[in-house]
């Protein structure tokens, strides 16, 4: 067979790649591993990218089809983020057809080419002035020139209207060959400006130390910036992106929720003169590929987005930004499992720049990562200007009366606060007007058909919802195992503390921030600028609120449940619990005015409690690093999740107990030892969305070890007979046991 053979690498969850003979007219010399090409998959076609060509391959020539057509003339992705593209693939034990889908914009998967939208600019060509004896009859013409020769740069359709300018006076004029017309990006800057709009703070001693020891590393650094909330992590993050942009570099910042979006770009482009892009799951798929392709042309000089970014080409690299590098948000849950903050790091590494890991609570992966000297950390101890942490106090509800989830101190605490004309911040994680609609005749309760799950009582519109499955049913009028009309709610959800508050303080404006209320596009970028006005408000919210904004006038966060995270069944409860409580306490007192912490608890003196604070979240962050340790737990082992779902609980414990002997056999054969498998046990919630889940739990001393045992063992598990009657995944480095 004449020709390479294209090894591509397709959109499928299969891992492997597929094989196709090169399109007709394309030489050899034109075929490189990135390029993106065209291919005949079934009945359709496809758009794949070239992973590798060979000589050979094992599908019989008869049977070897033809790609249709090569759509990129050179790769499409630096060969640093190829070369990322492909380690995640293998570390995450994943397609890497998948993988470049997940790395890739909408457009791009769709073969659209790699170019950005352009602007049609008309702009007066040289020698052209009002007096041009062409147009010395022409008012209308002559009124165009005026007009183009104020803007040299040229002005775009939209512009030429507003100002009353024609198409057709304007294509009179290009035809005398006085105007042209011209297509530009629009993050196209025409002229060099100024670095800063803005001056920078003043920085105090530890925040300049901190950013002398970000300066002077050349090459690659893992700085773990901890900070405590309000220490101005966002300042240091901004004069290192100074000092990065003033060596003509690009920076690419990450952060967990794009709820923090609007605030983070806005604070960007209030300090710095250069086009900033953003890239989150917000954006049109036109949106999203002009951002990508202004990051990777180097006209956008900061990236800003959620996880997926982390796979934006940059021209010029210089600095990657994880703000608030704990969140699980940075953790993808379906399909590839990658974690953003990890592969950040390792970008990094291969792009030889530096990266600063920020946040108030940092994970314990990164502080057993400085433990043993891969990152350095930089301490933020004292909040920024003259603003002092918040006092913390615990409230033992036990034999209290609750309405709504309240207590009276708790109720007094807060109207104190809104009289004095600030704002307060309460903190409750349920979405919803009640957790539960329960008989008060027989004990009855709601409860999803599809999980083993309870359905959440909703007010606005009336129903009752399921947050796992998302199924929604109307709220039942009449109990239906006694026929009762005594159906209560049970239990507080945002919605009903918002109706309650609302009650207590008619005078004051109650602002709710959930998953619901924040549907609408620019709903939280409202709700935010209505927050930063000062006027005295409630802000009832979830852990939406509790993550990287700043809001100088709330000096009260009343926490209505902190119990939920004490009894955790998952080893990192302890850890999640301190990092939620921290983080939502750290939005009270960051300004002049000092801030209050209380807390609702039925466990006043859990030593957990008491720590926190007391002592604070790193006195409790090393106590459980050092118990992880002794218990050879992550982040001091490593582990990989199976899971398995079937229609019956009986197929997927088959399967999983198969791939278990597997694994054993596995073991043995290649001299593995110190590798133990937990499991197979069903799911934490063995029933979701109508089918059964079971997983297994493997873990090892060494990350070698365990990759080693994983690259041989998939491989067996997708050919087993049992694969395909079941809905199988393996996650690696799982943060959610769930």
């Amino acid at each position: 067979m004449s020709g390479p053979i294209l090894q591509v690498a397709l959109p499928s969850p299969l891992r492997r790649l597929f094989d196709y003979q090169a399109p007709n007219g394309v030489r050899q010399e034109d075929l490189r591993p990135g390029q993106r090409v065209r291919v005949p998959f079934g009945q359709r076609q496809m758009v794949g990218v070239i992973a590798s060509l060979s000589d050979t391959s094992d599908v019989p020539p008869a049977r070897l089809k033809r790609a249709v057509e090569l759509v990129d003339l050179t790769p499409l992705l630096p060969e640093t983020l190829w070369q990322l593209c492909c380690w995640t693939a293998s570390y995450y034990q994943h397609g890497l057809g998948d993988t470049l889908s997940c790395a890739l914009p909408t457009l791009l998967r769709q073969g659209e080419p790699a170019i950005a939208r352009q602007d049609r600019l008309w702009q007066l060509l040289p020698g052209a002035y009002p007096e041009h004896p062409a147009i010395s009859r022409a008012a209308k013409q002559k009124l165009a020139v005026q007009m183009l020769a104020k803007h040299p740069h040229g002005l775009s359709h939209a512009l030429t209207s507003q100002w009353g300018l024609s198409r057709d006076t304007l294509e009179a004029l290009e035809k005398k060959g006085l105007v042209q017309r011209i297509s530009q990006s629009h993050h196209h800057i025409h002229e060099p400006l100024p670095l800063l709009r803005e001056s920078r703070l003043p920085a105090n001693a530890q925040q300049a130390s901190a950013l002398e020891a970000i300066k002077a590393q050349d090459g690659f650094a893992a700085w773990l910036l901890d900070g405590v909330t309000g220490s101005g992590k966002t300042e240091v993050y901004l004069q290192a992106i100074e000092h990065c942009l003033g060596e003509g570099r690009q920076v690419l910042v990450l952060i967990p929720e794009i709820g923090l979006t609007p605030q983070t770009l806005e604070r960007f482009q209030r300090r710095f003169s250069v086009p900033v892009v953003i890239l989150h799951s917000g954006l049109n798929d036109r949106e999203r590929l002009d951002a990508w392709v202004a990051a990777r042309d180097g006209e956008a000089g900061i990236v800003i987005g959620t996880r997926s970014a982390i796979f934006t080409p940059l021209a010029r690299p210089g600095l990657i930004i994880v703000d608030e590098e704990h969140d699980l948000s940075f953790k993808q849950q379906e399909g590839l499992r990658y974690n953003a903050r990890d592969l950040a790091v390792y970008r990094a590494h291969l792009e030889n720049t530096a990266i600063i890991l920020g946040s108030a609570t940092p994970s314990l992966e990164s502080l057993y990562n400085v433990r043993r000297g891969r990152y350095r950390h930089l301490h933020l101890t004292e909040r920024a200007g003259h603003a002092e942490p918040p006092v913390f106090q615990c409230i033992d509800i036990r034999s209290r009366k609750l309405e709504a989830g309240l207590c009276r101190p708790m109720v007094e605490a807060i109207g104190e606060h809104l009289n004095k004309g600030n704002q307060v911040l309460v903190f409750i994680n349920r979405r919803g007007f009640a957790p539960t609609l329960m008989c008060h005749d027989c004990g009855w309760m709601a409860e999803c058909t599809r999980c083993d799950a309870r359905m959440t009582v909703h007010q606005s519109p009336a129903r009752l919802h399921c947050h796992h499955c998302d199924s929604q049913r109307p709220i039942d009028r009449h109990c239906p195992t006694c026929q009762s009309t005594e159906l209560r709610s049970l239990g507080a959800g945002t919605e009903r503390t918002e109706e309650h508050l609302a009650s207590c303080f008619p005078d004051f404006p109650v602002l709710r921030i959930d998953r619901e209320s924040m549907a609408r596009k620019k709903a939280m970028q409202d709700m935010l600028a209505r927050i930063q006005t000062g006027q005295p408000c409630l802000l009832v919210g979830t852990q939406m609120l509790a993550k990287g904004h700043h809001f100088p006038d709330v000096t009260l966060v009343a926490i209505l449940d902190a119990d939920g995270g004490l009894f955790s069944s998952d080893f990192r409860g302890p850890e999640r619990m301190a990092q939620m409580i921290t983080q939502v306490a750290g939005r009270a007192g960051r300004a002049e005015k000092p801030g209050q912490v209380l807390i609702q608890t039925h466990m006043a003196e859990h030593p957990l409690l008491i720590d926190l604070t007391e002592h604070g979240y790193a006195t409790i962050a090393q106590h459980e690093l050092d118990a992880r340790e002794k218990a050879g737990l992550p982040p001091c082992s490593f582990i990989a999740l199976l899971r398995a779902e079937a229609n019956n609980a009986a197929t997927a414990d088959t399967f999983l107990e198969s791939a278990c002997e597997l694994a054993e056999a596995l073991c043995l054969d290649l001299g593995l030892d110190r590798i133990d498998m937990l499991g197979p046990v069903p799911s934490p919630m063995e029933r979701r969305a109508g089918r059964y889940r079971a997983q297994l739990l493997v873990q090892a001393p060494q990350r070698s070890a365990l990759h080693q045992l994983l690259h041989h063992w998939l491989v067996q598990l997708e050919s087993h007979s049992l694969s395909r009657k079941v809905r199988w995944s393996i996650d690696v480095d799982p943060l959610d046991m769930f």
